[in-house]
């Protein structure tokens, strides 16, 4: 397993596509992202655009360690596009669009937790190497509302998981990858 961090537009996806595209002739593609708008419809064409066009994509943000494990072939590498995203939607899909000041943020934690582990496991679990692709989101100020906050929290945590479990640990800033693990 292979975890790959960075700021917003660091680079991240094209540095991990492209350590992906050396090591495996063939990869599966996750992407986490769900388009809800023109803007983000762009953004998702540009990262189709830019990956080779024979990598297979699966689309979705729910029970990716079952995805790994079955969606996944043994001659291809899997890249998850990306953890953050995973956590944003399911953070939200289990509030059940509640309002964030009335939100009881321990059992969506734990919610979280219990993907974040299957995704962990799966990876563990596969003989085709798994690149991982998130958001480092604790170098910043502490967020003013209550919702930023908990996310803060919730992915950083996920985070450190992720890298303590990781074979490999990379951060990404200006394009430049820098090995951490």
């Amino acid at each position: 397993m292979i975890l790959v961090t960075g700021g917003a537009r660091s680079g991240k996806s094209a540095f991990t596509e492209k350590m992906a595209a050396v090591q495996c002739q063939q990869v599966l593609y996750i992407a986490t992202s769900v388009i809800m708008d023109s803007e983000m419809a762009q953004r998702v064409a540009r990262h189709q655009a830019d990956r080779p066009s024979h990598w297979r994509t699966w689309e979705g943000y729910l029970n990716l360690g079952e995805v790994i494990r079955q969606q996944g072939k043994i001659d291809e590498g899997v890249m998850l596009e990306c953890i953050t995203t995973m956590i944003a939607h399911l953070l939200f899909d289990a509030s059940h669009g509640e309002p964030p000041e009335t939100l009881d943020f321990a059992p969506l934690e734990t919610f979280v937790e219990q993907q974040i582990t299957d995704v962990i496991d799966a990876c563990q679990q596969s003989e085709s190497p798994v690149y991982l692709v998130t958001n480092e989101l604790g170098m910043g100020i502490v967020p003013e509302n209550r919702l930023s906050r908990h996310f803060v929290d919730i992915a950083g945590r996920a985070n450190q998981r992720l890298a303590a479990a990781a074979d490999e640990v990379w951060m990404v800033v200006s394009g430049i990858g820098v090995k951490l693990k």
